[in-house]
């Protein structure tokens, strides 16, 4: 029988992603809460149904739009809106993968299969970060 060692309390990188989790998860409510509201505030009330709507929430990209909506450009093509999307998908991204960290580390116990899995996942979480926002900045 091993006995088991208890980590000490304290700032490691478990208590941070722990705490990272429920910080993303509140933020990615807010933007998306505030994406909507601000959509509604600017005329997407009167233009587009709900699901234009929900999509214009999470992702204000012009080239969406399956309604007319006048002078798109002028209003969601701005710097508050590419920031509200890369916001949204840095806090998405980052906290879909960090579970995906902890549902690989369940299953590899093994110092290496954790360390291979952890540095996979960080090439995967930086490739998707410069891709999403080239993506944003770009459109």
């Amino acid at each position: 029988m091993t006995i088991r060692k208890i980590p000490h309390p304290g700032w490691n990188l478990e208590y941070l992603m722990w705490l990272f989790m429920r910080i993303s998860g509140l933020a990615f409510f807010l933007l998306a809460i505030t994406g909507m509201i601000v959509a509604l505030v600017q005329g997407a009330r009167s233009y587009m149904g709900l699901g234009t709507l929900m999509r214009w929430t999470f992702f204000p990209n012009p080239f969406h739009v399956q309604a007319e909506v006048p002078d798109v450009d002028l209003g969601w093509r701005s710097g508050f809106w590419q920031a509200i999307e890369i916001s949204i998908l840095f806090f998405g991204g980052t906290h879909g993968l960090n579970g995906l960290r902890y549902v690989l580390e369940d299953y590899f116990t093994r110092p290496v299969f954790q360390f291979l899995s952890r540095s996979l996942i960080f090439i995967l979480w930086v490739f998707l970060l410069v891709v999403a926002v080239f993506v944003v900045m770009g459109s």
